[in-house]
């Protein structure tokens, strides 16, 4: 009994290895293997530079500007519709600008009212033309006689300054003057051209009903008012 029970010990001992070699799967590894391979770390990913988008974009960041290539965005109005030229916003008002003559007093106080002859006129003054029967010279805005240059024309209907706009003779002036007064009712004579007493009265009333200097004569306030500037 006693000797069985030994041999079926040795057999228990005996087949212990190759129970513990087949407990060990194929797919795992033992300790030994697993001290030896290192273990593996984390893995650190570095971050991916950001792509910028290569198309071309018509995008205007900048609305306040005109942008050619966007057809969306209109071209700034013109702020000066006048081609170039100030835009008055005091029409109406009769006010006296200081680039082309100035007011009916300084005017008075420019006229040469003297006589001389053809040669001192043609010296001191460029521009002087004939109209009516008198000659004219021409300074700072105003028409003004010309006394002496020719004495066979030496009829003037006004002598003193008569105020005159985009290149026009004294007489075209005052014919406009006439037709915006008769347009009015302040004027019924004749459309002449002449700075005579009818025109000079109804210039007179025009002026006082719109509160100018009630000088009866073509000043630039009174050309200002008649809207023909």
């Amino acid at each position: 009994m006693k000797k069985s029970f030994l041999s079926l010990i040795w057999v228990v001992v005996a087949a212990m290895p190759t129970l513990n070699a087949q407990q060990a799967s194929p797919g795992q590894t033992t300790a030994s293997q697993q001290t030896s391979k290192p273990k593996a770390g984390p893995v650190r990913t570095s971050p991916q530079p950001k792509v910028q988008p290569t198309q071309a974009t018509t995008a205007n960041n900048n609305p306040g500007r005109y942008n050619a290539n966007n057809p969306e965005h209109r071209k700034p109005a013109d702020r000066n519709p006048g081609n170039g030229k100030p835009v008055d916003n005091n029409i109406g008002r009769w006010k006296t600008t200081n680039g082309n003559g100035g007011n009916y007093a300084d005017a008075m106080r420019r006229y040469r009212h003297e006589r001389h002859d053809h040669g001192w006129w043609k010296q001191h003054y460029v521009v002087i033309v004939l109209v009516g029967g008198g000659y004219y010279y021409q300074d700072s805005g105003y028409w003004y006689p010309a006394w002496g240059y020719d004495p066979n024309y030496e009829r003037y209907d006004y002598d003193g300054p008569i105020y005159t706009y985009g290149n026009l003779l004294p007489d075209q002036v005052i014919v406009n003057v006439q037709n915006a007064l008769k347009q009015l009712g302040y004027y019924a004579g004749d459309i002449n051209g002449s700075l005579g007493v009818n025109t000079r009265n109804a210039i007179t009333a025009y002026q006082q009903d719109y509160g100018l200097d009630a000088t009866g004569v073509v000043d630039e306030a009174t050309v200002r008012a008649l809207r023909l500037i």
